[in-house]
């Protein structure tokens, strides 16, 4: 039996295409996708049923996953932006972090 639904790979915040624009620009090459991810919601998918765009991912289990990721992940850079000698202005990291929420907030809808 097929598992119809879309899901989010288990490291969503790292599987999207910001991401391999950068390691493309810094590495003048793209890693290839792979063909089988593990999802938030622990199943083994292929790569062609995952999304990272929150209105197409239908399993609710992955939304949840990809919410709580997203949080977690504007935390980080609101307090990396803080810190002594970051390269962000406080401007650049509040833009950043309500960027971030904003996703996570798309998830949980």
């Amino acid at each position: 039996m097929t598992d119809p639904h879309i899901h989010v790979d288990q490291k969503v915040v790292q599987a999207g295409a910001d991401v391999r624009n950068l390691i493309g620009s810094t590495l003048g090459r793209v890693p290839d996708a792979p063909t089988v991810v593990t999802t938030g919601c622990g199943h083994r998918v292929p790569y062609a049923m995952t999304s990272a765009r929150p209105e197409s991912v239908t399993c609710l289990p992955c939304r949840d996953h990809a919410h709580r990721a997203y949080l977690r992940f504007a935390d980080q850079v609101e307090r990396l932006g803080r810190m002594p000698g970051s390269t962000l202005t406080g401007d650049q990291t509040t833009a950043a972090v309500a960027r971030l929420r904003d996703l996570a907030q798309r998830f949980s809808s």
